[in-house]
């Protein structure tokens, strides 16, 4: 299966301040939820105190009618149920041997207690004078005490209906008060919080800013720094923001180091390589010159002529691929600038003309491999340096011929799209090994034994760095994808129309 065509990588997309799994969004939850704890437990208080005053004033109002039964103040009958100031609802039960007697005080004055659980559960009530709360079957919550009296029990009980609903309004107004305060705070917080956080955005923008900027190669300018305002060191962020300022400091000085190494040995390599042709020009056409008169030299010293012009004519190959590439890394760092020295020279080309070409260059040069084509059905035309990009397309047909045995098939395939123009070089030949593969475009990589080179042919170890080089210097990239029985270079190049 083929790899996706090369294209360039996609820019990461920046959270929102409150966006899933964001520091604001975790602040503003937690700082919610503390506030949600704090007013539950105000609030749990709060219901428990007045719960213990409200009982408190009812065991004071159970106590007197209690003290008034048991000092027979109240001597009519019901005695104690329809005093001054006993409250709708009291009930007293008087224990007889052999019956027993309760009341209750209604509206229209003392009523017989008719539910018969209710009286049981009063008449069960502990003769200890300890209060208690119970449940009365079809009266509800009652406060009650029992005694004894003249060797009978008496239980009085007050209801607890008021301070029920009180305590039924208290909790509604605390759940009402806790979500209001909740809403207030999260809105508070939200906006807190944003503005907070404003000064580590913008230190993220920075940050951002510079990972999308190319730093491996040419000259760098790294002008963005954090602002004064969110580099002050007296502040948690600023010293963030001081402290990626000064790392974008030392990257920059670094950088610079970096380009100026780089400029002065590209400088170097480009001055020895164009210095280094005269003379090599010269031992060459000397050692032709010797042809005239080799029969006349001994055999040891014709073969050593010979090899002398055969090692000068590599020399001099290696100094143009050498030149050549000191050209095209000046082309990269001055690609913005068409009149710079040594830019690409782009003109309407024919993509497909250009690879039919190269593939019948390949083809007379190794007889002994197959070829073929997979173009598409209309011409493909772009805006490239045809003469460079004729030299990739040859350079990877003669590493697929030198590098694979004979009977090798070899496939050059050109595909394009709006954006992106790819060229593949596919064989199935015995592969790269995968020690080689990251760096079979660096300069002076030489084949392992598992790709067979050509009897009788020399490498400069260059042509795989000219097509990198050529590439880049276009905008685009090459890649490498290889196994045994499939070798694939992939050519990408920026569609321009």
């Amino acid at each position: 299966m083929d790899a996706p065509a090369v294209g360039p990588d996609p820019a990461p997309a920046r959270p929102r301040p409150l966006g899933p799994g964001t520091l604001g969004r975790r602040l503003v939850v937690r700082v919610v939820l503390l506030t949600a704890c704090v007013a539950i437990l105000l609030s749990t208080i709060t219901t428990v105190v007045v719960a213990q005053l409200l009982t408190r004033s009812v065991d004071n109002q159970l106590g007197a009618s209690a003290s008034r039964l048991q000092s027979g103040i109240d001597t009519r009958v019901p005695a104690g149920v329809d005093g001054a100031g006993q409250p709708l609802g009291t009930v007293v039960v008087r224990v007889y041997p052999t019956y027993v007697v309760a009341d209750i005080l209604t509206e229209v004055g003392s009523a017989t207690v008719t539910p018969t659980g209710a009286v049981n559960r009063l008449v069960a009530v502990p003769t200890d004078g300890e209060r208690r709360s119970v449940t009365l079957d079809g009266l509800g919550r009652y406060r009650v005490v029992a005694f004894q009296r003249d060797g009978r029990a008496i239980i009085v009980g007050l209801p607890l209906e008021q301070t029920d609903t009180v305590l039924a309004r208290l909790i509604g107004l605390e759940a009402l008060i806790t979500l209001l305060a909740l809403a207030a705070s999260a809105v508070a917080v939200r906006s807190v919080v944003i503005r907070s956080l404003r000064p580590l955005n913008r230190l993220a923008a920075t940050a951002h800013q510079v990972s999308t900027q190319k730093l491996d190669a040419g000259e760098v300018d790294l002008a963005v720094r954090v602002p004064a305002v969110d580099a002050n060191p007296g502040t948690e962020v600023g010293q963030v923001g001081y402290a990626l300022n000064h790392l974008l400091g030392n990257v920059e000085g670094a950088l610079a180091a970096r380009q100026a190494s780089e400029t002065r040995v590209r400088q170097f390599v480009a001055d020895a390589s164009h210095e280094l042709r005269n003379p090599l020009a010269a031992i060459r056409g000397y050692a032709e010159l010797t042809r005239r008169h080799r029969t006349e030299l001994s055999p040891d010293t014709a073969y050593a002529i010979g090899r002398v012009e055969a090692e000068a004519e590599r020399m001099s190959h290696l100094v143009e691929d050498l030149l050549l590439l000191a050209r095209l890394d000046a082309a990269i760092d001055t690609a913005h600038d068409e009149s710079a020295p040594g830019a690409l020279q782009l003109d309407p080309t024919d993509v497909t003309a250009l690879v039919i070409d190269a593939v019948n260059d390949a083809r007379a040069a190794g007889a002994d491999h197959q070829w073929s084509l997979d173009l598409p059905s209309d011409p493909v035309e772009a805006l490239v340096d045809s003469y460079r990009l004729q030299q990739v397309v040859a350079n990877l047909l003669a590493n697929a011929r030198t590098h694979t045995p004979a009977g090798t098939r070899v496939l050059a395939r050109v595909r394009a799209d709006e954006d992106w123009l790819t060229i593949d070089i596919v064989d199935d030949g015995p592969g790269i090994s995968s020690e080689l593969t990251p760096h079979v475009f660096e300069r002076f990589t030489r084949a392992d034994s598992a790709r067979a080179r050509a009897e009788g042919s020399s490498s400069t170890g260059l042509g795989l760095a000219i097509v990198d080089a050529v590439v880049s210097a276009h905008g685009g990239r090459v890649d490498v994808d290889s196994e045994p029985g499939r070798t694939r270079f992939s050519v990408g190049l920026p569609a321009r129309r």
